[in-house]
């Protein structure tokens, strides 16, 4: 039976989110909508790179719009593109046109290439992490309503005020993803919804970043959640972007085959979370037992219409 309890934590119902890149033209990406509110998606996402991926806000809006429900997110927007002014006022104008329906996802930039492209200074993780901190900071202040002026290491406002106000109090709920300890608790006390990656310190999804997500390092960021997070823990979302998943009938096979890409045997590939291979009820299953040793409950997946249908046996559960 799905949804059985965690005796050690809440348990938070499935829910499911999709992450797109782009569409042929704006009817296929409103069909894409509409399509993944109809099959029993939660949340549409956009990432935030330089390359064939689209820029997040607007077609996020578009697929708000022409919605009822579907939520939409970046996941996530990288702070060092955008000053925290203007991206709590980008936030707050679709939580106005679209309340309660905007995941507002933050992270601190990893991805070399898009450093490279742009010319943005790629500093080192640690600064980053800590400029993103006061992002958070100086957003949530402006979200409150209240003129703000802020003297940090990195940002300065005199005065600064966010127009218009998000209808959501307190504004939208925030997600930040990440897989190494800085990252995580900063996560811990901000977020609703914590993305538990692997480690992309080395600015590349590479082999490197996949033998992080072996389920022992995952333990272990869990650990440093729970750490941080405190009396707060049991109300985080714990969210996982898949980055593998396929629906077949010889998922050994398939482990067999996938193990050499991660440099990891074909066991630890079973049980990486980032791996959903299989049936949909061995999948189903697997999404249940990770759920009770880790505590995912947001699943973010590549592959709407393949796993549309162990969206449609898990979410709410």
């Amino acid at each position: 039976m799905y949804g059985s309890p965690v005796a050690s934590a809440a348990v938070h119902p499935f829910r499911f989110g999709i992450q797109l890149r782009n569409a042929a033209d704006g009817q296929g990406w409103r069909n894409q909508a509409r399509k993944a509110e109809d099959l029993g998606y939660s949340t549409l996402f956009l990432a935030d790179h330089f390359g064939d991926g689209w820029n997040p806000t607007v077609p996020l809006t578009v697929a708000a719009e022409i919605t009822s429900a579907l939520k939409v997110g970046a996941l996530v927007y990288a702070n060092d593109y955008r000053h925290p002014l203007l991206m709590a006022r980008d936030i707050a104008t679709m939580d106005v046109l679209f309340p309660g329906r905007v995941e507002f996802g933050l992270g601190a930039g990893w991805m070399t290439t898009d450093y490279v492209e742009s010319g943005i200074s790629l500093d080192g993780p640690g600064t980053r992490i800590e400029r993103m901190g006061e992002a958070l900071e100086v957003i949530t202040a402006l979200w409150r309503g209240d003129p703000v002026t802020f003297e940090g290491k990195h940002y300065t406002l005199n005065g600064a005020r966010c127009v218009p106000k998000p209808v959501t109090v307190g504004g939208p709920s925030i997600t930040i993803g990440g897989g190494g300890r800085k990252v995580l608790s900063l996560a811990a006390k901000y977020a609703a919804i914590i993305g538990v990656n692997p480690e992309l310190s080395s600015g590349v999804a590479g082999v490197e970043a996949a033998q992080t997500g072996v389920a022992a390092r995952y333990e272990e960021r869990i650990s440093w959640i729970r750490q941080a997070a405190g009396a707060r823990f049991d109300d985080i979302e714990l969210q996982l972007l898949v980055q593998f998943e396929q629906v077949v009938p010889n998922r050994a096979e398939v482990f067999a085959g996938v193990a050499p890409l991660f440099c990891v045997t074909p066991e630890q590939a079973a049980d990486m979370p980032i791996v959903l291979v299989g049936s949909v009820d061995e999948i189903c299953d697997d999404l249940v037992r990770r759920r009770e040793q880790f505590g995912f409950s947001y699943i973010v997946l590549h592959e709407m219409e393949a796993m549309a249908p162990v969206v449609a046996k898990l979410a709410g559960t």
